[in-house]
């Protein structure tokens, strides 16, 4: 599906997705037309999705990320639609994600402090539709979190 010229694109991308056009094409030794014509491919197939800020949410003060593992009452047909829809409108919640086993969904929550997180556990979390149990662990340090892709 992707021949070496894609893959070079990909690399130089994943190292500075704020390259322009011109310059990409330069350090390819590639016309700015062909670079663009080749972008468009990867949009279309959907290789590649766009590119975005990644914002350390630290340096804006939240110091605090919880982890948690939610188990949803499955007896109730619409569990996973309203539990996932309930936890979208949470500002704090930046990551979902669903899982099959014994633990179904995972929150990522991060907060200013924990006193922040204890207030955000209460009054938002814990009236999140269907829940059957709910475990919290506490992050301590983000050993790997890359996004790139061996290509």
């Amino acid at each position: 599906m992707l021949d070496d010229l894609d893959r070079r694109i990909l690399r130089t991308l994943q190292q500075d997705p704020a390259m322009s056009i011109p310059d990409l094409a330069d350090l390819l030794s590639m016309t700015p037309a062909r670079v663009s014509r080749r972008l468009d491919k990867l949009r279309e197939t959907g290789v590649m999705r766009g590119t975005r800020a990644v914002i350390d949410w630290v340096a804006l003060g939240y110091a605090v990320e919880v982890s948690l593992r939610v188990t949803l009452d499955k007896t109730q047909t619409r569990a996973f639609d309203d539990f996932i829809a309930a936890a979208r409108e949470i500002a704090e919640v930046i990551e979902i994600q669903t899982f099959l086993g014994r633990v179904d969904v995972r929150l990522s929550v991060i907060a200013r402090d924990i006193g922040h997180y204890q207030a955000i556990y209460r009054s938002r979390i814990l009236t999140l539709p269907h829940i059957a149990d709910i475990e919290a662990l506490m992050h301590v340090a983000r050993i790997k979190s890359d996004e790139t892709l061996p290509v």
